[in-house]
């Protein structure tokens, strides 16, 4: 047997794929991490530019440098101690060197990313769609994360996640590309439109222009049917998360709640239950 012929066994290429999962979650954390602070490293050069002034020396600062250490005491993470959840499992969530406590968000990415990897392989089988599914929602998560983090939803995910869309539909791997194209323009439009009334009648700004750009990337995956869909479910689950962080953490009502983790939620519920829900909310209402 081949390894094509392994891998287009549905429960082999899932396994597979859970595997791949949970070492591109180890990746996306350095990605949910270090990506912020190069676009500020990058925003920091460019005043200086402007300014007329040399920027600052710095050492090297990217997704490969330098070697992934721990934030208190330096240690270089070893390569046994970077195996996805395993490790932080044995090492009892703590940093070998010095003992400080290692943040769960490290192990729930890679959980997460592992499971929706290996469901991905499992919905959509061996072909595109999974190739495709997979790069879609491995974006959804670093730009969630770094979202929650910063409230950025960062031009170097949104905008190849948008661009990736319209090349796997050119021969319709989700949807037709006159969808997909409509699907891309309606979704930056339709949020771009709430912007600009809503700052028209607070004069306060309610979303972000990232926001726009990962709907738009969306519509260009899933198609401009799909998009009512997705704007129902992320503004439900945005309302009820914002109303519980008011009742019940105290949270101020001045305070900015990020849109994007939600906007990816729905689109991950779309991608692979869409159509469905779609077709029984139109039969619903013949």
């Amino acid at each position: 047997m081949t390894l094509a012929d392994a891998l287009a066994h549905t429960p082999t290429f899932a396994a597979a794929a859970t595997l791949l999962g949970l070492a591109v979650g180890s990746f996306l954390n350095v990605v949910i991490h270090r990506l912020p602070k190069m676009m500020e490293r990058d925003w920091q050069a460019q005043c200086a530019e402007l300014a007329g002034q040399a920027p600052a020396p710095a050492a090297p600062y990217d997704l490969a440098r330098p070697p992934s250490s721990c934030p208190s005491c330096g240690h270089r993470i070893r390569v046994h101690e970077n195996v996805p959840v395993l490790s932080y499992a044995l090492l009892r969530g703590r940093c070998a060197g010095c003992g400080a406590g290692i943040g769960i968000r490290y192990p729930v990415v890679e959980a997460l990313t592992g499971a929706l990897t290996g469901y991905a392989a499992w919905h959509f089988g061996f072909g595109w769609a999974a190739v495709g599914a997979m790069l879609f929602l491995w974006c959804m998560i670093a730009a969630s994360f770094i979202d929650i983090d910063t409230q950025l939803l960062p031009d170097s995910i949104t905008l190849p996640l948008l661009w990736a869309g319209l090349l796997f539909n050119l021969h319709g791997t989700f949807v037709d590309l006159q969808s997909a194209v409509i699907g891309a323009a309606a979704g930056y439009l339709v949020l771009w439109s709430v912007y600009w009334l809503f700052r028209l009648a607070t004069g306060k700004e309610g979303m972000g222009f990232g926001d726009f750009k990962l709907l738009a990337a969306i519509g260009a995956w899933l198609g401009w049917k799909i998009l009512p869909l997705v704007i129902l479910l992320s503004s439900f689950v945005g309302a009820v998360v914002g109303i519980a962080l008011i009742v019940l953490a105290r949270r101020g009502r001045e305070v900015p709640i990020p849109f994007g983790p939600y906007l990816a939620c729905a689109g991950a519920i779309a991608l692979f239950w869409g159509q469905g829900l779609v077709d029984q909310w139109l039969r619903g209402l013949g």
